[in-house]
């Protein structure tokens, strides 16, 4: 019957031979069509639900453990299944919102490139299967972020899995990336094969210090670099889910990477219509402006990020919140202004 022993778990733990034995019995014949399917050909394997390990070295094919997943274990017992945690065997962190595409502000050609995101999440899987395009398209999409910080990546990046209704995950790349050879690309492969046929989008934030550009082999440093940004390749290429790599600048990502996205998305800094209406959404609900207060010349004086007028606002609200008022005051935005922004418009450089 197979079957073998944990390091600590003291039960008995299925192999391909339990499996044989429990379907087939001694029937050969329905035990060669069955290793076929377990090796590959059933439908539970080909999704990632059940897989067989490899066996030890010099034992036969059939002696691996025979693994469930544990997400999809999981959900058959409790009918649903907790987001994994951000640990050295998962490196990465589920982001959430409570925004909707009401309350993202972005350019008219920024918008129209993640329409064209979502539009891939919704129908690519009878662009692949009903119309049978899986032969000539490569799975998945690949997708690139790039813009000055605070432009909205992220943010777009997590509206996009809520509306779409999908998990994302943002890779924590200080836990990815390993001093050790080998380190990095195992604890990517870990990665991409939790993720594998559960529909995840994989985002990776700051990009660049990972899939940068490859350089001329100098030392055995240089070489195994070169292999993490191959095996990084492969791996963006064969994944089944949407993958969102966002990166400061562009330029700084490997051109062999840059021929596989299948959407550029720039993310400019907001012009200063972009920055009134940022100004006006972030604004909570529960608090007034102070009448001197004229959002239309504050947004046209400043060339700030939704990220910085953000922060502008969450310091004018606490500072009101400590006087006990529920009005924002000028002084307040003017005084987190100067704190967080580092330099006017070439208009006012011009003035003074």
């Amino acid at each position: 019957v197979g079957g073998m022993r944990g390091r600590q778990h003291r039960g008995f733990i299925p192999t391909g031979d339990t499996a044989l034995f429990l379907l087939a019995g001694d029937d050969l014949d329905a035990r060669a069509r069955w290793q076929t399917l377990l090796c590959g050909d059933h439908p539970l394997v080909q999704k990632g639900i059940v897989h067989l390990e490899e066996p030890v070295e010099g034992d036969p094919p059939m002696s691996g453990q025979l693994v469930l997943d544990s997400d999809y274990a999981e959900r058959f017992v409790s009918g649903k299944v907790r987001a994994p945690r951000l640990s050295m065997r998962f490196p990465a962190q589920r982001l959430d919102t409570a925004l909707d595409w009401d309350d993202v502000v972005l350019p008219p050609r920024t918008l129209m490139e993640i329409r064209g995101l979502e539009n891939w999440i919704r129908q690519g899987d009878v662009l692949m299967n009903q119309w049978n395009m899986r032969h000539k398209l490569r799975p998945g999409c690949r997708a690139l972020f790039f813009g000055p910080p605070g432009t909205g990546k992220t943010l777009t990046a997590t509206v996009l899995g809520k509306v779409t209704e999908r998990q994302v995950y943002k890779v924590d790349l200080s836990s990815v990336v390993s001093k050790y050879i080998g380190e990095t690309e195992k604890n990517l492969a870990g990665l991409f094969d939790r993720a594998e046929h559960k529909e995840w989008v994989l985002f990776f934030d700051e990009a660049d210090a990972l899939f940068g550009k490859r350089t001329q082999v100098r030392d055995a440093h240089d070489r195994y670099a070169n292999q993490e940004v191959s095996f990084l390749l492969q791996r963006i290429e064969t994944y089944n889910g949407l993958v969102i790599l966002a990166s400061n600048l562009a330029n700084h990502v490997d051109e062999a990477f840059a021929r596989r996205f299948e959407h550029l998305v720039h993310f400019p800094m907001p012009r200063q219509s972009e920055r009134l209406l940022i100004w006006k959404k972030g604004l909570p609900a529960s608090a007034s402006l102070e009448p001197a207060i004229d959002l239309a010349q504050i947004a046209g004086r400043y060339e700030m990020s939704g990220g910085m007028i953000m922060n502008v606002i969450r310091y004018a609200s606490l500072q009101a919140i400590s006087r006990g008022e529920t009005v924002l005051r000028q002084h307040d935005l003017l005084d987190g202004i100067c704190l967080l922004y580092t330099s006017p418009s070439p208009r006012d450089r011009q003035k003074s």
